[in-house]
């Protein structure tokens, strides 16, 4: 009963992880790692702000930089979590001042990871 009593406790103690779908992106929040991986690649930046309580993940802003992507281009990515729902915006990060802003909103729903 001990070795059952053990195995239980280790199953529960093992890193929490979510993901979320928001529009062609897949977000998995990995606690072991610390940090966001975007479609599979690990961000290059995160800074959270909590909205509520210190700690509080339900009302949070991720804002996080993937600094190059696989597709070679540069992204920032704010992910908000408040009032049960979840988006995510996508700004394609462009070295001419000049160019116009390519942004994206999506709205986000958990998924299995």
């Amino acid at each position: 009963m001990r070795k059952y009593a053990l195995l239980v406790g280790l199953l529960v103690s093992l890193p929490s992880f979510a993901a979320f779908q928001c529009g062609g992106y897949k977000m998995t929040l990995s606690d072991a790692e610390g940090l966001v991986r975007i479609n599979g690649e690990l961000v290059t930046s995160q800074k959270v702000k909590y909205l509520g309580a210190q700690g509080d993940e339900s009302k949070a802003v991720w804002n996080m930089g993937l600094m190059p992507a696989r597709d070679g281009n540069n992204y920032g990515f704010e992910f908000v979590k408040r009032n049960g729902k979840s988006f995510l915006n996508v700004q394609l990060l462009q070295n001419s001042m000049d160019a116009p802003r390519v942004i994206g909103s999506f709205p986000c729903k958990n998924i299995k990871d």
